[in-house]
């Protein structure tokens, strides 16, 4: 298929389409507002509804009742945003319904700035909103990935019935890079014989879907029903690692950079240049943030013997990846805060502090 170039925020309204939403429902907030624009366009054409809903909570209501009738649908926001929409989003994870969430990450914390940021890792991928519960995180680093991890998104959900983030940022979201569409995905309405649209013949009962358990008893045995799928797709990316991480040149690794997102693509550079130095340096890109690869960081604290974080943000993956690697080695942070992107030279000189300390 013909490369086209394109926006990731509009890659990633393309490849929701191919993959059969059809419903769309958000509010305006920058660096994300090429993606509702490019919906609010493609949706009425091929029968879709777009719906500049009046505020991010309603917004993600109207997520809950279209996922309710087993429709695939996607809601997208900025830092701020999604912060409003956690209260929804618990509700959705609860009721065990299946969602794409977006979020192209800004500047923080409170009203911030358009810049790209990653200061959102820990809402992300500690629920967000109240109570026991979890959404699959994926960190796309390219356009292209922004279309192949949304495709990859709505399959998970429905597969898993559960909420899946997309942790993007100001970058991601409006550089442009040449992209091939992925092919569209058969969605098969069969498939939801839990949900309120469900009308097939194996339909013998008054579906309900809701995250309401009145009795403490219920609701544990709810709770504890969650937590084992949660465990499933814990599983699930530990037997199948290509699809959760990135390992490159880690295998004489000394020193391994870790980043995800726009970040890893300057690590990678960051590697190169080490490797011509004479500096044995890896990198490890997460690119499912929640559930964590730790696995893959405990066996690198094996024979690795130094760990470097960079994000943007004043460290919040470092936290997961010191506690997968269990003090065998010591883990580093970098990082650049406020909006600010740390170029390759600030790196090198971070890995040679660690590296050549004296």
């Amino acid at each position: 298929m013909a490369k086209v170039l394109m926006k990731g925020n509009e890659a990633l309204g393309e490849a929701a389409i191919l993959a059969g939403c059809r419903y769309y429902f958000g509010y305006p907030i920058t660096p994300q507002s090429e993606l509702p624009a490019y919906l609010a366009k493609r949706l009425p054409q091929v029968d879709g509804v777009f719906v500049q809903a009046e505020s991010e909570v309603s917004a993600i209501n109207m997520v809950y009742g279209a996922a309710s009738a087993g429709a695939r649908v996607m809601t997208s926001s900025s830092s701020p945003g999604i912060s409003l929409k956690q209260e929804g989003i618990s509700y959705i994870a609860g009721a065990e319904l299946p969602c794409l969430i977006v979020n192209v990450m800004r500047g923080g914390p409170g009203l911030g700035n358009i810049n790209p940021s990653q200061s959102d890792y820990w809402q992300a991928t500690r629920g967000g909103g109240h109570g026991d519960y979890r959404t699959l995180v994926m960190a796309p680093n390219s356009v292209q990935e922004m279309a192949d991890f949304t495709l990859a998104a709505f399959e998970y959900a429905d597969r898993f019935r559960n909420p899946v983030l997309m942790l993007s940022d100001g970058v991601l979201g409006q550089m442009m890079e040449p992209v091939v569409m992925p092919a569209p995905k058969d969605y098969d309405m069969d498939s939801k014989k839990w949900s309120l649209g469900y009308t097939g013949k194996d339909k013998t009962a008054r579906n309900l879907c809701t995250s309401i358990f009145m009795g403490q008893e219920e609701l544990e045995e709810h709770n504890w029903s969650l937590y084992q799928k949660y465990q499933v797709i814990t599983d699930f990316f530990k037997a199948n690692k290509d699809l959760a991480v990135e390992e490159y040149l880690c295998d004489d690794a000394e020193v391994v950079l870790v980043g995800y997102g726009i970040i890893s693509r300057i690590l990678k550079t960051v590697v190169e240049k080490c490797r011509k130095r004479g500096i044995k340096a890896g990198l490890v890109r997460p690119k499912v943030l929640w559930p964590f690869p730790s696995d893959v960081f405990a066996k690198l604290a094996d024979k690795a013997s130094k760990f470097l974080v960079v994000e943007m943000s004043y460290g919040q993956m470092v936290e997961d990846v010191k506690l997968a690697v269990e003090g065998k080695k010591p883990v580093y942070f970098f990082g650049r805060t406020g909006g600010a992107v740390p170029s390759d030279f600030e790196i090198l000189n971070e890995v040679d502090k660690i590296v050549r300390p004296d």
